[in-house]
């Protein structure tokens, strides 16, 4: 996560091997997009399997300002 805040550029978070995700990550995530919106950067998510979309959706990750979803599932578009 610190390298994340730290990063000069948009960061991307690759999720394709993360097979379980719960709100505790939701929250990290969402506070670590919030810090790259305020720096003028966005957070990017790719290639979660679709347990993790799912949380991703339910939590509402994806529609946080700075949140961008570079392959959305079907259920999110």
């Amino acid at each position: 996560m610190s390298r994340a805040l730290s990063a000069r550029t948009d960061v991307i978070v690759d999720l394709r091997e993360l097979t379980f995700a719960d709100s505790s990550l939701m929250v990290d995530l969402a506070m670590v997009a919030r810090r790259l919106r305020i720096a003028g950067r966005r957070l990017h998510l790719r290639n979660a399997q679709p347990q993790v979309w799912r949380v991703i959706e339910i939590v509402g990750v994806h529609r946080l300002p700075g949140v961008v979803l570079d392959d959305p599932s079907p259920a999110l578009v």
